[in-house]
């Protein structure tokens, strides 16, 4: 494939950079990333499956929701008190002004989660925050307003069992109307919303207990390289424990996709090419995603092995993160990450997220804010760096260096530090853009 080519997915409008023209600019690739995943799922949307609504945080909704009922059911209190009708606060008055009293017979009391009887003229009924309104009711006064406040018909003393209520409770104080919330056959939600503990729990409250979401985004995972070896076994001469996939693979779940396959190969082209092709006739994922074997060097089996694929090999003016793979293969969307774990997870932070978000609806945009260094930072000509850095109130400390190796740096911040080409130096308390990882 020629440096001038085009790979299929990758949008004319986003044109491939020749070696001559020097890395792509951040923005740039980020942009032919999204358009590869958005070209893929307007061809393929995603289908729909119903789900138990404990299952569904997260997810997204396939297909709109309307209330099947009422919401509240019933006409119910708004707190304790008494049930009245205000139509008899105008009887027999005791005091004056805002004093003025009714005296009314105490009916019986309404707990919540039963029936409530009708309630008849010249009485007051006793309920319960929650409990139904009975019929003829239009008002509830408060026990705090009331004396006695809750005098049950048969308990303490005396026989009459009546209670003055103030007469100046208005029709509809303190009464929350059936449908109040949402009415049955409204929009309770609408499609492509993701669903949180808030959404959860409005469907919950109309009584769904399963809900149609779609179909999360599924990724083939392979990270590559002789050196790399599973966490767990004991590392011979030259070798080291696999990160990136724990880091990939996570990030991706967290972020909602589905990983169909996470698994380390060998730095052999043949043998790489030969079991990305069993994966792909086994299964079709929406992205095939490696890690490591992209750059320049004499082993670089991805880079290799998919020569004769439509994918392009290139430089982004990034740092750490630089090398990076995008096209097809098999007509399948592919990215390429490099292999130091730093910069698969700043690549993904950086390109895949937020091409995830802008093509499926999830997971959310991480926050951008800005904040002021707690110490000097500098970055290398030409390139935008992403430091690691520890947010707090405002401030943001750069943690370790600028290294794509320091994975104990990684797991100590909460944030990513923007550095922009053309800013080489930044004195502590400089402004900076920082995104929050948590």
């Amino acid at each position: 494939m020629s440096a001038q080519s085009v790979p299929p997915g990758v949008p004319a409008a986003v044109p491939a950079v020749p070696p001559a023209a020097g890395p792509r600019p951040v923005e740039v690739h980020r942009k032919a990333v999204e358009d590869l995943l958005g070209d893929w799922f307007r061809a393929h949307p995603p289908t729909g499956e119903t789900i138990q609504l404990d299952q569904a945080a997260g997810r997204i909704l396939a297909a709109e929701v309307r209330a099947p009922g009422n919401l509240p059911p019933f006409t119910n209190s708004q707190m304790d008190g008494y049930a009245v009708r205000t139509a008899d606060l105008a009887g027999q008055v005791t005091g004056s002004g805002s004093a003025a009293l009714v005296s009314l017979s105490v009916a019986a009391p309404i707990p919540a989660g039963s029936e409530a009887p009708p309630l008849h003229p010249g009485t007051a009924a006793p309920v319960m925050t929650g409990a139904m309104l009975p019929g003829g009711a239009d008002a509830v006064v408060p026990i705090e307003a009331c004396t006695p406040d809750y005098f049950l018909p048969g308990s303490g003393p005396g026989s009459a069992a009546t209670v003055a209520v103030p007469a100046d409770a208005s029709a509809g104080q303190f009464v929350r109307r059936a449908g109040s919330d949402i009415a049955a056959g409204a929009l309770a939600l609408p499609a492509g919303t993701v669903l949180g503990p808030l959404q959860l729990g409005l469907l919950a409250a109309l009584g769904l207990d399963r809900v149609t979401v779609r179909a999360r985004p599924r990724v083939l995972l392979l990270a590559t390289g002789d050196e790399v070896i599973e966490p767990g076994m004991p590392l011979g001469p030259g070798q080291i424990h696999d990160a990136n996939t724990t880091l990939l693979r996570s990030s991706l779940e967290q972020a909602g996709a589905e990983v169909l396959r996470s698994r380390i190969l060998v730095d052999s082209p043949q043998e790489f090419l030969d079991r990305l092709r069993a994966d792909l006739a086994a299964d079709t994922p929406d992205l095939v995603l490696t890690s490591g074997g992209i750059s320049k060097g004499a082993y670089e089996v991805v880079r290799q092995a998919l020569a004769a694929q439509d994918v392009e090999f290139l430089s982004v003016a990034m740092q750490p993160g630089g090398p990076q793979g995008i096209g097809t293969v098999q007509g399948i969307p592919f990215l390429g990450f490099p292999g130091n774990p730093v910069s698969s997870l700043v690549s993904f932070e950086m390109f895949l997220r937020p091409a995830l978000t802008a093509a499926t609806g999830a997971p959310r945009p991480r926050t951008e804010v800005v904040a002021r260094l707690s110490a000097p930072l500098g970055s290398p000509a030409g390139k935008h760096q992403v430091r690691r850095g520890r947010f707090t109130a405002g401030t943001v400390e750069p943690v370790g260096g600028p290294g794509s190796h320091l994975v104990h740096a990684l797991a100590s911040s909460n944030a990513l530090i923007s550095v922009p080409v053309g800013t080489e130096h930044l004195e502590a308390g400089a402004e900076v853009t920082v995104l929050l990882l948590e």
